[in-house]
């Protein structure tokens, strides 16, 4: 508005004309326009969800044509529940509560209270990621809150509370445990939120190589990022007992990194320290935060285990950037910021070819690109990603990332032997990898070691608390090659998307003779995937042996697949 007032407000007013179009499609109609924002009313839940992910695809096709620092995005809110209407409009608490949520919303993002989220998750092919009890401006009671995710893609890795999970997994480990909290940016910079992203993914990398460390995931850790809460109550839902935590601040050519270790059991920072440095100095200040946590925590590591800790700098500045602002886009998972990482990365070898992690990191991107068919040629992006997997090893070979990598494409390429080698030295790098136990578990699953997988899962829920739906879902496949139909519904059923899980659950209530429920579910997967071929999906599936694969067809003909 300040740049250019009267184009803007035309531009915004064109916008809004069209969404008030819109909103009529789905039986809504829009209370009152507020300057640069909406408030409509709706029949249904379903109906406001619907129009909350089409006003952002609306606002979308419109910036195409625009300048990017000229582009209008939009944020949304949702609750339900009973309101005051008179003459002037619409009134109450629980509009108040919409409102509020929109205010905390992401950019382009749907956010919704816990009473939306119950009308809807069943019915709409949308993933759901829950971002815990959000305390609202003048609002008396924390609001659970769910942000909607149109990929469904999007949703099977994020990180996402539990809180009817139980059992043995969750108990304190005897080594110890350490969780990174975000580091917070105090600029206003966009880069600044990017740089103390990547300092604590970095962070938490480096000290999870220590065996004698229990560190706590980057998905759990950063489930934190937009919550205020006491270093204790933090270290009390993950069960660790220290916690570190930090912020950045960033001038035109330094850089201030404020750092602290606090034992959650006593409330006592046991150790703090600042870092002021020029911005060139970047891979010296985080070799020495990380080397201080450690030392705090009263660790004795071995000079070796050290060396081993040591990764190999790149050449540039720019690429370090680079990488950085694609680990930013890629932990979303959907089409488009995986599209962005993977130029970031791109551009981060270009800049410095020796790069081990932009390869590995690249290398991602092309195997979500081929197991989403988001590719124009999807075993093109197989093949590539392969090369770049091995690549990533050439140029280090003590990066658990690449070999990583390389386990995954050896999987889906069904070289079993090859996937389990790869896994097995990535977590002989890296035993602290939560991620690398799950997908590890998932290449033993296919490969018939379904009881050493169960272990590999429960694992990485203990490292990862806060653990993606991919977990439940490579959980319930080993339970299904077990045999163990009714722990594969239970554990399908604590996805907060279930859409992609709904095969397996056909399945399982087709073998126990409960086919209507399992035909119904078939019915919902069929919504979902229009285009599911069994014959083609029989194909893809990396299993090793063969009556694995047999068993889940004939669990899916059994439901009518």
């Amino acid at each position: 508005m300040s740049e250019n007032e009267l184009d803007t407000y035309n531009e915004l007013k064109a916008l809004i004309s069209l969404l008030e179009t819109s909103c009529a499609k789905y039986n809504g109609r829009v209370v009152e326009v507020r300057g640069d924002g909406i408030l409509a009313l709706f029949e249904t839940a379903t109906s406001a969800v619907e129009f909350g992910v089409e006003l952002h695809q609306i606002a979308s096709d419109q910036n195409k044509t625009r300048a990017q620092d000229q582009r209008i995005k939009f944020r949304a809110g949702i609750h339900l529940g009973e309101i005051l209407i008179d003459e002037r409009g619409i009134h109450g608490d629980n509009v108040n509560i919409a409102a509020r949520l929109q205010e905390i919303a992401e950019p382009e993002r749907v956010y919704v209270s816990s009473a939306v989220y119950d009308q809807v998750c069943n019915r709409l092919r949308f993933g759901y990621e829950f971002l815990g009890p959000k305390q609202l401006k003048n609002i008396l009671t924390p609001v659970s809150t769910y942000c909607v995710r149109s990929e469904v893609a999007g949703a099977t890795m994020a990180g996402t509370m539990r809180p009817d999970l139980k059992g043995d997994i969750f108990e304190r480990p005897d080594t110890p445990s350490v969780a990174v909290l975000p580091f917070s940016s105090s600029g206003g910079d966009e880069s600044d939120s990017w740089i103390a992203e990547g300092l604590t993914d970095d962070i938490i990398m480096n000290l999870s190589k220590f065996r004698n460390l229990f560190i706590i995931a980057r998905n759990s850790s950063f489930f934190f990022r937009t919550q205020s809460m006491p270093p204790k109550e933090a270290a009390q839902k993950l069960n660790v007992r220290y916690v570190a935590r930090g912020s950045v601040r960033r001038s035109a050519s330094r850089i201030r990194i404020s750092a602290e270790l606090i034992d959650a059991n006593t409330e006592r920072t046991i150790w703090g320290e600042r870092f002021d440095r020029k911005i060139d100095d970047i891979f010296d200040i985080l070799d020495e935060v990380t080397e201080c946590i450690v030392a705090a925590t009263a660790v004795m590591i071995e000079s070796h285990e050290k060396q081993r800790m040591i990764q190999a700098i790149p050449n540039d500045l720019e690429a370090y950037g680079s990488v950085l602002q694609g680990q930013h886009h890629i932990f979303k998972y959907t089409r488009n910021d995986n599209r962005k990482a993977q130029n970031f990365y791109q551009s981060a070898l270009e800049r410095d070819e020796g790069y081990a992690r932009a390869a590995a990191a690249l290398s991602r991107t092309l195997n979500i690109d081929w197991r989403y068919s988001w590719a124009e040629e999807p075993s093109q992006s197989l093949e590539k990603a392969l090369m770049l997997a091995q690549r990533a090893i050439e140029l280090d070979p003590t990066d658990a990332r690449g070999f990583g990598e390389l386990g995954y494409v050896h999987l889906y390429r069904k070289e079993h032997d090859a996937a389990i080698q790869s896994y097995q030295r990535a977590l002989a790098l890296n035993p602290n990898d939560a991620d690398m136990h799950s997908d590890f578990a998932d290449a033993l699953a296919h490969s018939g070691d379904n009881e050493t997988a169960i272990t590999h899962l429960q694992q990485a829920m203990r490292l990862n608390p806060y653990f993606p739906d991919q977990y439940l879902w490579h959980l319930g496949g080993a339970y299904y090659n077990l045999r163990r139909y009714e722990d594969v519904i239970e554990t399908v059923n604590k996805m907060n998307n279930p859409t992609e899980g709904q095969r397996m659950l056909a399945a399982s209530y087709a073998q126990l003779g409960q086919t209507d429920m399992a035909r119904l579910i078939r019915e919902k997967h069929r919504e979902a995937h229009p285009n599911f071929s069994l014959a083609r999906w029989t194909t893809v599936q990396p299993d090793r042996l063969e009556e694995d694969t047999q068993h889940f067809v004939e669990g899916l003909k059994k439901a009518g697949f």
